[in-house]
């Protein structure tokens, strides 16, 4: 990887991070008023990134997209009757995530919950995860060879290391 692609790498990664601080702010600042639509508030995050010179458009879109998806498996998780732990979901010991990021990610993807509950249908790939995209904390599966990845904080989602597939799912079990 040549050091633009890996500033630029750091870079989608930093901007991840920031669009979640942002949309943990403004459901903050929202939380007296009827539970915003999380897509609106990504909306705000990408434009600020945006507006700031933090990434350009075509990047805000991605990283929009991708914090989505990881907020729609959290809620998912976190609304789901048959899980046990959140930990169990995560498949790591939650202390190894950062903090700030884990308080971040958990408050959105807790208030995300009753947007996400109707919605039970979703397009046959839409939790998907692809090789290149940015995901949170967590744990990944590949699809071809069911090689675990454990995601510790925000990172670019790399080529299976056992079979170099390039398609995952969240893990949902132990």
């Amino acid at each position: 990887m040549s050091d633009n692609e890996r500033s630029t790498n750091e870079k989608l990664v930093h901007a991840y991070n920031k669009m979640m601080e942002r949309v943990k702010h403004a459901i903050e600042e929202a939380n007296e008023e009827a539970s915003p639509k999380v897509a609106e508030l990504v909306s705000k995050a990408q434009k600020k990134a945006i507006e700031l010179g933090e990434v350009t458009g075509d990047e805000a879109i991605k990283i929009g997209d991708y914090l989505k998806r990881d907020l729609d498996a959290a809620a998912d998780y976190l609304a789901s009757e048959e899980t046990e732990e959140l930990i169990e979901w995560l498949k790591f010991d939650i202390e190894l995530i950062e903090d700030r990021l884990l308080e971040a990610f958990l408050s959105v993807a807790d208030q995300t919950r009753v947007e996400l509950l109707a919605l039970e249908e979703r397009a046959a790939h839409a939790d998907e995860y692809h090789t290149g995209e940015i995901t949170g904390p967590g744990t990944l599966v590949c699809t071809a060879c069911g090689e675990h990845i454990h995601f510790h904080k925000t990172g670019h989602i790399p080529p299976c290391p056992k079979c170099h597939a390039t398609v995952y799912k969240r893990s949902e079990s132990g």
